[in-house]
């Protein structure tokens, strides 16, 4: 796990413009532990990998190697279809400003 973990680590960091001195503090631990991760000297529990997943907006899943893609647009799909009746308007325009960019709604 560690090696595929911290591939994928390094790469939403790259990818999100994150430095991990940045998400060391977004999940309360130090820079030298998540280096060791990213690095897989060490594992992270998964409680951490919780909280890494949610920090830099994916999943578990992906982050384990489970999921292959970091975005699954059919289960955001069901997801939201499944749950709209209990979106807030304001939620609504929270998903349509992370989506566009700006509030459309």
């Amino acid at each position: 796990m560690s090696k595929e973990f911290g591939e994928r680590l390094l790469s939403l960091l790259q990818r999100q413009g994150t430095t991990q001195k940045e998400l060391a503090k977004r999940i309360n631990t130090t820079e030298a532990t998540l280096s060791r991760y990213i690095s897989g000297d060490r594992e992270p529990k998964a409680n951490v990998v919780a909280n890494i997943a949610t920090a830099l907006h994916t999943t578990s899943d992906y982050l384990l190697g489970i999921e292959q893609d970091g975005f699954d647009y059919p289960r955001v799909e069901r997801l939201l279809a499944r749950n709209s009746a209990n979106i807030t308007v304001e939620q609504k325009r929270a998903l349509i400003n992370a989506l566009f960019g700006e509030d459309q709604y």
